[in-house]
């Protein structure tokens, strides 16, 4: 399963996207996380246990405040390998 996800809140400056690399790689997931213009960020995610990934972005790290999460599954031909933070 690939799903796009956008989280919205306090997400940036709270070290959400380092946290989230290291539970996905814990979780077996590929993928990449980049903060938007917009103050949010956006993950591309593949693997087994996506599900359970949503659920923790749901709350995501310490510092963070989550307001609003959205998810679409995805049918993009992106090939993902690892996870990584993108600039």
């Amino acid at each position: 399963m690939k799903v796009r996800i956008k989280v919205y809140g306090r997400v940036q400056g709270v070290f959400f996207r380092a946290n989230t690399k290291k539970k996905a790689l814990e979780l077996g997931l590929k993928g990449w996380i980049m903060n938007k213009k917009n103050g949010s960020v956006e993950i591309m995610v593949e693997g087994k246990r996506v599900k359970e990934f949503i659920e923790w972005c749901k709350e995501g790290p310490d510092f963070a405040r989550v307001d609003k999460i959205e998810t679409k599954e995805e049918k993009s031909e992106e090939k993902l390998s690892g996870f990584e933070i993108r600039y």
